[in-house]
């Protein structure tokens, strides 16, 4: 397990997460060129309905929780990462926040109307298990949302290797933690692509399971209803 690899114990990525938390906000944004926001909020109003109690799991400094607040949800957001949480709680008195781990959620069965997850699963030790345990925690029907960046397959692929590979981790290298984004792009690299995204999905216990490409294929959103 490596950082070159895109593979890292939990408590590496936990440890990796707490050191660059005072520049996760700004590296979203510049990796991304600002469309991280636009993103989320598609994510949430896809989601989320009026009313709906919402986890946001790796919910990281708590901007995709914040804007299912904004649709409508009463959230709760959950990271692993304690300097991350501290950064989300500035951000909102309203949204719940908790320290714990996507692989053993610390709520109860059919607890949520919907989750969501922004730019986290490919971080998890067990994928598998951890779409299992949204299942769990989602009641019958609640709807699930996936944000999460792919590797394009079209015209955008020669420029995202040079920009994601490349132009990402020497920035990163002038920052605090900046280890991380060479890690980033190689997890982007060893995580399934949509189509096995989707077939894990289903095996999870998600029907009418279906995903869209975004920015030209760089991000998929991928949703779903607990079966």
């Amino acid at each position: 397990m490596t950082v070159e690899s895109g593979t890292l114990p939990p408590s590496a990525v936990e440890s990796m997460f707490d050191r660059i938390a005072p520049v996760y906000d700004v590296m979203n944004h510049v990796m991304t060129a600002g469309l991280d926001r636009r993103w989320r909020r598609l994510t949430a109003e896809s989601t989320v309905r009026s009313g709906d109690r919402v986890l946001d799991a790796c919910c990281g400094t708590g901007d995709l929780a914040l804007a299912c607040e904004r649709a409508g949800g009463r959230v709760v957001g959950l990271d692993f990462s304690e300097r991350m949480l501290e950064r989300a709680r500035r951000k909102s008195a309203t949204v719940e926040w908790v320290r714990g781990d996507v692989l053993e959620l610390p709520f109860e069965d059919g607890s949520f109307d919907a989750a969501t997850v922004g730019f986290g699963v490919r971080n998890v030790a067990d994928l598998e298990r951890s779409l299992r345990e949204l299942r769990r925690v989602l009641r019958l029907g609640g709807r699930l949302g996936i944000l999460e960046i792919t590797s394009p397959r079209g015209p955008l692929k020669v420029f995202y290797r040079l920009w994601f590979d490349r132009i990402v981790p020497l920035v990163g290298k002038l920052l605090r933690g900046g280890s991380a984004y060479t890690y980033l792009p190689a997890s982007v690299r060893r995580f399934p692509g949509p189509e096995e995204l989707a077939a894990l999905l289903e095996r999870a216990g998600f029907a009418e399971v279906s995903f869209r490409l975004l920015a030209g294929g760089i991000v998929a959103l991928h949703e779903g209803q607990a079966r």
